[in-house]
């Protein structure tokens, strides 16, 4: 029997993970903080109105709390094509399988999608910028504002604190009036 596929969800897979799983835990991922660091393209934006999309930024004494989704063993190879074809659209994350410690229990290797820092995609924007950026651009799978606020919610509703997010969420809301 091979080791349980664990998927770690920091971003939009808290709230739309779109896989069959059987168990969810709070975990933390160590040596990586949640970032909004990814110009998005495809999902959230356009090529001509590029929108901004969560990415994992390796940085140390850093850490990122989300969630890890077991999947079931007859399920394995479907969701990591599933996850591929979804993250891997611009090849900006890297597919990684890292240490991930849940709140309880013993660290799991777990699938996580990383940014790459030498993708043309990678970027480190002033909070203002983000918040213009955020607030007006739109992609194939909506407007980049439901990607923050959904994000936002779902943290909250985990109990997870992530002081960036609300700020972004803030000032985004208070910039479009939502």
């Amino acid at each position: 029997m091979t080791e349980p596929l664990w998927v770690f969800g920091y971003g939009s897979l808290l709230w739309n993970p779109g896989f069959k799983f059987v168990d969810s835990q709070l975990a933390r991922l160590y040596g990586y903080h949640r970032s909004f660091c990814m110009s998005s393209i495809h999902h959230r934006g356009t090529e001509e109105n590029p929108g901004l999309v969560l990415a994992l930024d390796e940085a140390e004494d850093t850490y990122c709390d989300g969630l890890i989704f077991r999947v079931a063993e007859h399920e394995r190879d479907a969701v990591l094509a599933y996850l591929r074809e979804r993250e891997l659209i611009s090849s900006a994350y890297l597919e990684r399988f890292l240490a991930v410690h849940p709140r309880e229990g013993q660290p799991v290797n777990a699938v996580c999608y990383v940014v790459d820092r030498a993708h043309r995609q990678y970027v480190q924007l002033p909070m203002a910028e983000q918040v213009e950026i955020i607030a007006r651009a739109t992609g194939g799978r909506g407007a980049n504002t439901e990607y923050l606020y959904a994000t936002a919610e779902h943290l909250v509703e985990l109990g997870i604190e992530d002081a960036e997010l609300s700020s972004l969420t803030r000032q985004v809301r208070q910039l479009t009036g939502d």
